[in-house]
């Protein structure tokens, strides 16, 4: 008998013990601290697929037209991307990149299924690099540099290949070069896009909330991208939260280029995004960003003695993905 309740004991000494361990290991390993920078090489060869749709309202309440006014637009757009790796500069833990970007021909959400029984007059073309390559450096401060090439792109590449760089240099935005599940940064930034606002500022929060399993998606010789079956990896959780923040007064919030054309604007601008990353621990590589925006602008733009007033109501939002593929290879005739 007291064998046996020895034993019982024994047993659930060691098994709290095991679970105390577990319980160490876990908040060592949360407490562990990585760098999200990519690990590249010179001559690697990425891969990315960028889709993005934006709506832009306007509603105006007078008929006079104003230069620089904004104006209603629609896109939907996607981009296949393939970037090289130029050089590299490593400086303690920063980290400089040359690269070359160029986009692949692609078949990604080109056309609907064909009926039964109906075939395509003649195969798909396999991926090759189309168009006007685009080389750039980020710097160590993860800024983008000496870019040729961007100006020869039409305006959806140009947006693609924007919100792609966006979202690849993420990591270059962490104040600390290295981070821990946990962590939390700040930061603002300057609207770049023109608007009749002036002093328009994104205050960004960050955080590094969870580690998840991931894995980059499967890109088919032909342009068809499918899920991943290959190995699955573990990739840092970052969410990103902005709010559009107006320094100017609303009285008078005329930038400089509408005071050249001798016009005054009054109104205010507000937004906020959401901006969800998947940074593989292996590699550093962006694997997957979404990003869900919408801004709202009222202002009047008028002459600047107060004449021919004008009033725009401005609803904007978009909506954006960043997938990280793997290319299929090219199967070869023996």
């Amino acid at each position: 008998m007291l064998n046996s309740v020895s034993n019982r004991l024994n047993r659930s000494i060691l098994l709290s013990a095991c679970m105390f361990l577990l319980a160490a290991t876990f908040a060592l390993s949360r407490d562990q601290r990585a760098s999200l920078l990519p690990r590249l090489q010179p001559g690697q060869i990425l891969t990315y697929l960028v889709r993005y749709r934006a709506d832009k309202n306007v509603k105006t309440e007078s008929s006079l037209a104003v230069p620089l006014a904004p104006g209603a637009s629609q896109m939907d757009t996607h981009g296949l991307l393939r970037i090289e790796i130029l050089e590299l500069q490593h400086a303690s833990e920063k980290l400089a990149i040359r690269a070359r970007s160029q986009f692949l021909n692609d078949r990604v959400g080109a056309s609907a299924p064909k009926p039964a029984g109906e075939t395509a007059k003649s195969p798909p073309r396999p991926l090759s690099p189309e168009g006007h390559p685009v080389e750039f450096t980020i710097s160590p401060d993860g800024l983008a540099e000496k870019i040729t090439g961007l100006d020869e792109l039409n305006s959806e590449q140009q947006q693609v290949w924007q919100e792609w760089l966006a979202r690849f240099a993420m990591a270059w935005a962490i104040p600390s070069p290295r981070v821990k599940i946990g962590d939390k940064w700040k930061m603002e930034e300057a609207e770049r896009a023109t608007s009749p606002i002036a002093a328009l500022i994104w205050a960004r929060d960050s955080s590094y909330v969870r580690d998840e399993p991931c894995s980059a998606a499967a890109l088919s010789v032909t342009g068809e991208v499918t899920p991943s079956n290959g190995t699955t990896d573990t990739c840092a959780v970052l969410l990103t939260t902005a709010k559009l923040v107006q320094k100017s007064p609303s009285k008078d919030a005329t930038p400089e280029d509408f005071k050249l054309h001798e016009l005054k604007t009054m109104g205010t601008a507000k937004g906020s995004n959401e901006v969800i990353t998947y940074i593989s621990l292996t590699t550093g590589l962006v694997v997957r960003s979404t990003e869900e925006a919408n801004q709202q602008l009222d202002v009047v733009v008028a002459k600047t003695d107060g004449s021919n007033g004008v009033h725009y109501n401005v609803g904007a939002n978009s909506q954006l993905e960043v997938l990280l593929l793997t290319e299929a290879q090219a199967s070869t005739q023996r």
